[in-house]
């Protein structure tokens, strides 16, 4: 089937599940807000088919994430906003227009250059549109808080508000954990809103050296995190074999057990 029918016959589908006489009941009841979240799982869990490296689970994570894109352009169309078409020629225009270099003829030296002249187009469009132009303006806030931290460091610093290297966020962030004890000692709490207030602090310019340093946060969270959970899997497999009790484990136990975890 060619990509054009596969595509036609997937909107079909759409339609008849939302047909307000024969259609299924709970995509009926849905709105933008109670499918945003599954939208937001269906990008995650291409993530994860990719970090897995799995073509076939890959493949099918797209028909998902795609599918959630088809789900929003119907409930858009029954509102008279849009349609699937207009959201794809949207975004053809909108990678035209920003590739002045492959398709108006303009030449680039670098990728340096490319990039900057990528958030140019942006600045400009949004200028263009009408609506707010502040330099923090349209950072989506349903980012992954790391994420967001680091596009709104980034943004801030093209008006030359930033830190000037990464040794100066390194500093930052040691000052920011020196205010989280601080907020400890004088509160007698961990939780009171003074330690939830200095450890938002502290990761922001976390989000932010790593951004200093080039490379990413979310992906070195998600790297920290699959890891432990290797390790964590392979303590549980030796605990398994020897008979031991997780629950029933002393904290020397438990090191003994993670160290042997990492050494295999």
């Amino acid at each position: 089937m060619s990509a054009q029918r596969a595509l036609t016959a997937l909107l079909e589908l759409m339609a008849k599940l939302r047909d307000p006489h024969s259609g299924c009941p709970w995509d009926l009841k849905q709105s933008f807000a109670t499918i945003a979240p599954y939208t937001i799982e269906e990008a995650y869990e291409v993530a994860d088919a990719i970090e897995c490296g799995d073509p076939a689970k890959l493949r099918d994570e797209l028909g998902d994430l795609l599918f959630q894109v088809v789900f929003h352009a119907q409930m858009a169309q029954e509102r008279g906003w849009f349609d699937f078409a207009q959201v794809a020629s949207s975004i053809h225009d909108k990678l035209v227009r920003r590739h002045p270099h492959v398709f108006g003829g303009e030449r680039v030296a670098d990728e340096k250059t490319l990039s900057r002249n990528w958030e140019e187009h942006k600045a400009r469009e949004r200028a263009a549109s009408g609506n707010e132009v502040g330099v923090l303006a349209d950072v989506p806030r349903g980012l992954p808080a790391l994420i967001r931290a680091a596009k709104l460091g980034k943004r801030a610093g093209r008006v030359g508000f930033d830190w000037p290297d990464a040794p100066g966020v390194r500093d930052k962030v040691l000052e920011e954990l020196r205010e989280v004890d601080a907020a400890i000692a004088s509160s007698g709490s961990v939780d009171s809103p003074a330690v939830v207030e200095e450890m938002g602090d502290l990761l922001f310019a976390l989000a932010n050296w790593t951004r200093h340093l080039r490379f990413d946060a979310e992906e070195a969270l998600r790297a920290a995190n699959s890891k432990f959970e290797r390790r964590f899997r392979a303590m549980e497999s030796i605990a398994r074999g020897r008979g031991m009790s997780l629950e029933s484990l002393a904290p020397e136990a438990w090191e003994a057990l993670w160290q042997e975890a990492k050494k295999s």
